[in-house]
């Protein structure tokens, strides 16, 4: 977990975000990265060694050139994806092809302006990794500014599961694809923001997708 600084509709911001480390035997799989300090690229290169970074959120991928050079780890990401500077897809994500490590297999919102994604872990009774479409902040942690957390306490952008209004605007995502996320079996949830929602996550995503779109 990290902080992330951003500017949006004039107001300037301040919340933390997530990466997610996979480790297949001694291979190292960064989805949603986050750039680490010294002492946490040591504590990384302890685990393993970096040979994927994986975009699956159109929002996040601002530490992935960091990550791919120091690395030179292959760059997994959704069709269509834009990217600043000289970075280009080494493999690009679709569903039902190549995926960055066993048991993993991806979903794509087939209707958002904006590619987004949620890799599918088959463990542990099922694990979903998430970008922006579904977060799991409870409150405000350090890496909030005091500011911005009790902006997003008004705004009740704090909640397990959520589905933010902010980001279904942006990326007029519809109905349909929760509907065929609604059929994924899964247990446990990890995402770019938040903490990892552990048992009960898939009660508490059908919870938030009735909520917000009433199917």
């Amino acid at each position: 977990m990290g902080t992330n600084k951003t500017h949006y509709a004039g107001v300037d911001l301040q919340h933390s975000r997530n990466m997610i480390i996979v480790r297949n035997d001694n291979k190292l799989t960064l989805i949603n990265t986050v750039r680490l300090t010294d002492k946490g690229l040591e504590a990384l290169d302890a685990l393993g060694k970096v040979e994927n970074v994986v975009r699956i959120g159109a929002f996040h991928g601002r530490d992935d050139a960091f990550y791919l050079e120091r690395y030179h780890a292959k760059l997994w990401a959704l069709k269509n994806m834009k990217y600043e500077g000289k970075e280009t897809v080494d493999i690009e994500l679709i569903p039902g092809g190549l995926m960055p490590f066993p048991t993993c297999s991806l979903f794509v919102f087939e209707t958002s302006t904006h590619p987004e994604g949620i890799l599918h872990i088959a463990q542990e009774d099922g694990i979903l990794a998430t970008c922006d479409s579904i977060k799991n902040w409870l409150s405000a942690d350090q890496f909030f500014s005091i500011e911005t957390g009790k902006l997003y306490e008004q705004q009740g952008f704090f909640g397990p599961a959520s589905i933010s209004n902010v980001w279904k605007q942006a990326t007029n995502v519809k109905a349909s694809d929760f509907a065929r996320l609604k059929l994924l079996s899964f247990r446990h949830l990890i995402s770019a923001h938040g903490d990892p929602l552990l048992n009960d996550a898939y009660e508490q995503v059908t919870k938030s997708i009735k909520k917000e779109f009433e199917i």
